[in-house]
Parts: C-alpha cells; structure tokens; sequence
C-alpha cells in the first residue's frame, strides 16, 4: 500500500511532505526519486525526466537547498531527507526483516560489490543479496538491460537500488520495472553505492546543516560537478 501525504508544488513537480521518520514507518514499495537542485533544473527541459517524476510514488526532497526554499511557500517542506544517508537508515531499519532483500545496481566496477560487503557486515546478515557495477552506456544496449534485468529476478532481491546518475537512472527503472515482478521497492539514489563503499565521503555533518553539502562535493569533484552546478543551472 502507497499512502497519502500532502504535496508541495515546487516549480512543475509536487514533493511529499513528510519527515525521515515517516518515510521509513510507510516505505514499502513503489518508486523512489529524490528530487535535488539539479534535478529540478533537468526537469524543466526534459520531458521525459518530466514524464518520470509524474508516475514516480514518492517523491521526497533531497537537498537542504530546496528545503530552506520551501520555507517561502504557505506550506513548507518539513525537512530536507538526502537520499545517501536516507538508504543507510533504510537498511538499518530493516535489518531483522528477512522481506528486505537489496540489490545495488551502479557505479564503478567493483564498487557495488564493496558495497554490498559493507552494508552486510554493519547490518550482520546479507540483506544485500546482489550487486553490479553495469557498463557505461549500459542504458543504451538493449541485450544487457536484460541480462541486468534478469540477474535482478535471479538474486531474490525485493529492493533495487540503482546509483547511476540522474536522469539515467530514473528512466531506466521506470522502463524495466513491469519486467522485475519480485522488486517492491525501487529507489534512483545517484552516488549511494559509492558512499557505502567507502569511495566517496559525505560532506562533514557542519556542512550538510548548512546546505552546503553541493558545495563540498564540488570541491571534491570539481571537474566532473561543474557543469552540473554551474553551467546547467544558468543556461
């Protein structure tokens, strides 16, 4: 069951209104997106990004940015819920549910499998019963859209997380869902894997309370974030 929350209409996309703690009592099953800064920026020039986030069942503010924004509007968001540290919470949450059975679908090569390594031994059982690190430009090779498809149904799993960037990775899983009958829940949570596997830091908490966790990863990865950050929000 999908349950009804208030939405917040925040330029051409309506983001639920709910706290972290709500969100891991009702989260179930369904599609999962987290709309951040950039996202909102995509939205308003790709339709089917667009088109996407309409049939999504939850969506839920991602950026700090976008939640102190909010606080202009007669009904603000209440919190701000990052997608990164959110999944942490998740599985933790669901640690003695024999249901939850994740797969991690992204990243590097190899990094996914990290991943799952770290995830199961914090948690102390496999709630991770799958990872893989597809090709890039997978998305785009139909034969091994399948075969990822299939390994999914193959490993039990019942949650498919997939960190392969936006819009890819929200895209892709509203194409194949329908072919992955086992999967409850799908969550597009951009560079989780990469956190769980030690990869990639998360901005230091000072930071995260500011709104400035952008910011941080942008230092970090200035090549790779630019565009992101600067020149697709200006253009």
């Amino acid at each position: 069951m999908i349950y009804p929350m208030n939405k917040i209409r925040i330029l051409n996309i309506d983001i639920l209104s709910t706290t972290k703690t709500e969100l891991l009592t009702l989260l179930n099953k369904g599609v999962l997106v987290t709309p951040n800064v950039d996202h909102l920026v995509k939205l308003q020039k790709d339709k089917e990004f667009y088109e996407v986030y309409r049939k999504a069942d939850w969506v839920v503010c991602d950026s700090n940015i976008v939640c102190r924004a909010s606080k202009l509007l007669k009904e603000p968001l209440p919190e701000a819920i990052p997608g990164s540290s959110f999944f942490t919470e998740y599985y933790m949450y669901h640690k003695d549910d024999p249901a939850c059975r994740i797969f991690l679908l992204g990243a590097a090569e190899g990094i996914a499998e990290k991943a799952m390594r770290n995830i199961n031994s914090k948690v102390g059982r496999d709630i991770v019963v799958g990872a893989h690190s597809p090709s890039f430009g997978f998305e785009k090779n139909e034969s091994e859209c399948k075969d990822l498809v299939s390994m999914v149904n193959e490993s039990g799993a019942t949650v498919l997380l997939v960190g392969v960037g936006a819009p890819k990775q929200e895209k892709w899983i509203m194409k194949y869902k329908d072919f992955m009958p086992g999967i409850n829940l799908f969550m597009a949570l951009g560079a989780t894997i990469d956190f769980e596997a030690g990869t990639l830091k998360r901005a230091p908490e000072t930071w995260r309370k500011l709104g400035l966790e952008w910011l941080y990863r942008f230092i970090k990865e200035p090549k790779r974030l630019f565009k992101r950050y600067f020149i697709a929000i200006l253009s």
